[in-house]
Order: C-alpha cells, then sequence, then structure tokens
C-alpha cells in the first residue's frame, strides 16, 4: 500500500448531504475530497427523484392530452388515442441529468473541493483505498471522514427472481419502448409512482404488494384512497399477495406465481419493476477496519449527533438510518456543520415532511392517526374532500382530501395529510405554523386567496371537532 495523502476532510459518497459537506468546508479552507464510485452529484440528480420526477411529469403531458377533450381541446383525428415517445422521454430526462452534473462539477471547481472518482474500501481508522476508476489507485487519509453512502434497491428472496434481472428504478429511466405489462413488486411509494407513470406512458401495469394495503405507513384512508385513484387509471393492485416464484426474462416475457386470498394465480408480463425496499451500501467497504459499527438493518449506528462509534467519523443520509429523503440528508449536513461551528443540534423531533409524486399527489408532515393511536395521543381529527375546495371545480382535480391532527388537549396542530393537487404546497404552510408553534385557529382565521388549493384549510378547520 502506498504513502496516504493526508486531507482535512474526506466525504466517501457524492449524495446530497456529503457534497453539501464536502463544498462547505473547502470554501472554509479546508483540503477536502470525495470519493463517488459512479454518480457525480449522488442518486438524486441522476438516477432517483429529478430523473423520477421528469419522466413522471412526462407521463402527466400524456395523461393530460389523452384527456383534453374533456377540456375542449380537440387535437384533430383520432383525439384521445396517442403514442408515446419512450426514447424521446429519456432524452429529456437525460438531458436535464447532463445539465445537473454540469453544476455540479462548477461547484467543484470553485469550491476547491476534489473528486475521486473511484471504489473505496477502508484499511484502517480514517485511512481508505481508492481503486481509481481509470486504473490505479490512492490511498487518503483525513482528520474528519464523513460517510454518504446511500442505499440500493432490495431484492427479494423470490425463487427465479434475481435470474430474471428484473427493473429497478435505475433501468425502468432508461427504457427507450414502452413495456407491454409491466409488472411491479412492491406498492410503495417508489412503485406507485412508476406504475402510474408507465399506464398513463401505455403499458399496462399490475402491481404485486405483499401487505394489506399499499403505503404500509399511511392511514388507511389515504391507501384506500391511493387505491381507487390508481384503479380508476386501469392499474392493477394485488394486496396480500406473495410472489412465489418468476420465471422467464424481463424485457423479453416473464411468469409470476402469486398465490393471494382468492387463491394462486399466474401473471404473465413482459417487463418486472422491483420496488420492494431499500438496502444500505455499507457492506464490503471496511467499515469495521476504520472502527465503525453498524446495526442489524446494516446501517451506521450513529448518535442523535450522526457521529458513529469511531472518532471523528460522522455519517449522514440513508446509510445512517435517517428517513429516506433527499431533504433530510440536507438538514443532516446542516446538523454536522453547524454542530463543528460549535453548535448543539440534534437529530432528535425533526419535523419531517415528505411528499409521494402521483397524480394527485400525497403529502404529509407531522403524526398520522396510526402513529397517535400507537402513541396514544389523545387527537381530534378534521377532514375535508377536495371537491369541496372550489379551485377543483375549475381544474376538475376532484379526487382526493385533506386531513388534519389536533391535539385532544389544546389547539396544537399535529399532523397532516393530503391527497390532492398541490399537496405538497399546502402541506408547507401547515408545516410553518407547527413549526411557530401557532394555534389552529390562526390558519382557520386566516383570510387564504381564492382561488387557491390552500383555500380549503379554511373549510378543514372549521370543521375541527370542539376539545
Amino acid at each position: 500500500m502506498s504513502e496516504p495523502e493526508r486531507l482535512d476532510a474526506l466525504v466517501l459518497g457524492s449524495g446530497q448531504g456529503g457534497k453539501l459537506l464536502a463544498w462547505h468546508m473547502a470554501r472554509a479552507g479546508r483540503r477536502t475530497a470525495v470519493v463517488e464510485r459512479r454518480y457525480i452529484g449522488g442518486s438524486c440528480p441522476n438516477i432517483a427523484c429529478m430523473p423520477s420526477k421528469n419522466e413522471v411529469w412526462s407521463a402527466r403531458v400524456a395523461h393530460l392530452v389523452r384527456h383534453a377533450a374533456e377540456f375542449g381541446t380537440i387535437a384533430g383525428v383520432g383525439a384521445g388515442s396517442i403514442a408515446t415517445d419512450m426514447a424521446k422521454v429519456r432524452q429529456r430526462k437525460r438531458e436535464m441529468v447532463e445539465r445537473e452534473v454540469a453544476l455540479h462539477l462548477k461547484n467543484y471547481r470553485e469550491s476547491g473541493a476534489e473528486i475521486v472518482m473511484g471504489s473505496g474500501r477502508f484499511v484502517g481508522p480514517k485511512t481508505l483505498e481508492v481503486q481509481l476508476n481509470d486504473g490505479g489507485s490512492r490511498v487518503l487519509m483525513a482528520e474528519q471522514v464523513f460517510l454518504n453512502l446511500g442505499s440500493r434497491a432490495a431484492m427479494p428472496a423470490v425463487p427465479g427472481l434475481e435470474a430474471a434481472r428484473p427493473l429497478t428504478h435505475i433501468e425502468a429511466l432508461e427504457l427507450d419502448a414502452v413495456p407491454r405489462h409491466l409488472i411491479v413488486l412492491g406498492g410503495g411509494y417508489v412503485g406507485l409512482e412508476m406504475a402510474q407513470a408507465f399506464r398513463r406512458f401505455g403499458s399496462d401495469v399490475t402491481v404485486i404488494e405483499a401487505g394489506s394495503q399499499l403505503m404500509s405507513r399511511e392511514d388507511p384512508d389515504v391507501a384506500a384512497t391511493m387505491q381507487r385513484i390508481l384503479s380508476k387509471e386501469g392499474v392493477r393492485l394485488l394486496l396480500s399477495a406473495e410472489t412465489l416464484n418468476v420465471n422467464g426474462r424481463s424485457g423479453d416475457e416473464v411468469t409470476l406465481t402469486v398465490r393471494t386470498p382468492m387463491g394462486e394465480e399466474k401473471i404473465q408480463g413482459s417487463d418486472i419493476l422491483v420496488a420492494a425496499g431499500r438496502v444500505p451500501n455499507t457492506a464490503r467497504i471496511g467499515l469495521e477496519e476504520a472502527g465503525v459499527e453498524l446495526d442489524a438493518r446494516g446501517t451506521i449506528r450513529v448518535n442523535d449527533r450522526l457521529e458513529t462509534t469511531a472518532p471523528n467519523v460522522w455519517a449522514l443520509g440513508e446509510c445512517a438510518g435517517s428517513p429516506q429523503f433527499t431533504h433530510v440528508s440536507v438538514d443532516d449536513f446542516r446538523i454536522i456543520a453547524d454542530n463543528q461551528a460549535g453548535a448543539n443540534r440534534s437529530t432528535r423531533d425533526r419535523l419531517v415532511p415528505y411528499c409521494v409524486f402521483t397524480d394527485p399527489p400525497l403529502a404529509h408532515v407531522g403524526l398520522s392517526e396510526r402513529d397517535a393511536q400507537r402513541m396514544g395521543v389523545a387527537v381530534r381529527v378534521a377532514t375535508l374532500p377536495m371537491e369541496a375546495v372550489l379551485r377543483t371545480h375549475t381544474t376538475g382535480e376532484t379526487s382526493g382530501f385533506m386531513k388534519i391532527l389536533l391535539s385532544g388537549s389544546d389547539d396544537r396542530i399535529l399532523g397532516f395529510t393530503m391527497i390532492g393537487s398541490e399537496a405538497g404546497e399546502v402541506m408547507a404552510a401547515i408545516q410553518t405554523a407547527m413549526l411557530a408553534r401557532l394555534p389552529y385557529t390562526t390558519l382557520r382565521d386566516a383570510i387564504i386567496a381564492h382561488l387557491t388549493m390552500a383555500e380549503g384549510l379554511g373549510p378543514l378547520l372549521a370543521s375541527v371537532p370542539p376539545g
């Protein structure tokens, strides 16, 4: 092994939190390097958040064109029957990714942080040997090390599945032709976004979910509403379904044997998309040599300051067990950076919002009814169907509802969920009120602009049961 190159800071993985840390420290005059295997900027701009939402938007355009006649627009002969040019969809996505990568490279140049393309493995405390992508190796040692390793799609242990070479979201976003029949394993957020998008592109789509409802972390009324929306669009949803075996090759012809409450069934399709959870990228990189311990799930053990079991080694993002959202990785960066500047920030009691970019989208922040029941928290609940919001009368986007949870003993807002157009934007108003610890009556009595989706907060909060 060659003599180590000494750095002030070393970041393994160039995901959202890691790259922000690297740029921040390099701009402060610290010699900083980031080791990245493949994706400059991590998964979000390359293969996950932004690319998927780019193609989801293309699917929404296809959906709107297909239904243009309902809005008085006739696109000539054959209106309502459209074709999807998946090669063009992919090209639009790729052009966006190229712009994002170029922006990241510009930030590396301007910050002074070095990007090292290669695969790293720890060979000792805070010492990383990197096999460079273009050949050769380097050994890097730093005073401080930051682990931003990310995660990958889990592969269920189903006989024949791995041999069938199924798609993950990465390969699905690179398709240049519309699958004839896409079978999605997993009824979680990623699976449903992809299922709806490809249905709108023109695929037959079947979703196989082992649990008794879609989106297992959501309240039953939320899951049931999403099920109705997707079923109406022609997505077939099999719940409480166990995949017994897979035969064939994804991209050609596949047959899945599935056990449902109605008995066994064989499902034939052209492609399989696996969307059954995530696994942290912590194996086989020598973390034990660095003194970094893992928990039973393979995530890195950290305290509430994101410090690992090794001195001067931090972990952030999904590999540290943080919620699997880009915006949480950004907050992980802020916690580490602020604490290094003398603050005392913690991951405890963070108010983490999230959005699922189906159409209509799902947005949530704070407690759900299921959370409250599990924790024994007394709550008051109010709901409002989206069709009661006047804005939807003009757009036709009447599917979904708003739901708010209030404390049973005072006027605190404890949680909010919405399935409906612009759900994420409306949720942000509730999140702001929660962070400011405003009583719900402040929003109830506010003058909210007409015609907006947020205007629905007025009647929603006016219907809160008395405490």
